[in-house]
């Protein structure tokens, strides 16, 4: 049986994170999310609200086009939800300073979610931004 805090992500990942309706954010997500960008070098910590996690998802669909995001895998425990995807899309939009090149993209990431009250409130995120930037780089 799939517990609210593992529904809640998973809908924030099917309707959200996805591209398909990034305004779902105003339902699932408090209003002031912690953002954790878990980075060897730099870990970061940066506060979200809903409308700029939407303008983030908009960002990436001007990079990568419609992509398409699938879930890996997805459980949780108490109030965190461990989540990890696949995302495919296309360069389309300047990415970290490289210009378009229409070439295949795909980015592989994980996260974790605390859920509270049916809404996600702090995350911890990682992006293989290494094997990203090898992918700019090939053109």
């Amino acid at each position: 049986m799939e517990t609210t805090e593992t529904r809640v992500v998973r809908e924030f990942m099917t309707r959200v994170r996805s591209g398909v309706d990034p305004d779902a954010a105003h339902r699932l997500m408090a209003d002031r999310v912690l953002a954790h960008q878990v980075q060897a070098e730099d870990e970061l910590t940066v506060e979200r609200t809903p409308s700029q996690y939407a303008a983030h998802v908009r960002d990436m669909l001007a990079a990568y086009g419609d992509f398409s995001l699938r879930v890996d895998e997805l459980f949780g425990a108490g109030d965190r939800v461990y989540a990890r995807w696949t995302q495919r899309g296309r360069h389309l939009g300047e990415v970290d300073g490289f210009p378009p090149t229409g070439l295949p993209v795909t980015q592989v990431t994980s996260a974790v979610y605390r859920v509270r009250d049916g809404r996600i409130v702090e995350y911890w995120i990682q992006i293989d931004r290494h094997g990203l930037g090898a992918q700019l780089r090939r053109s």
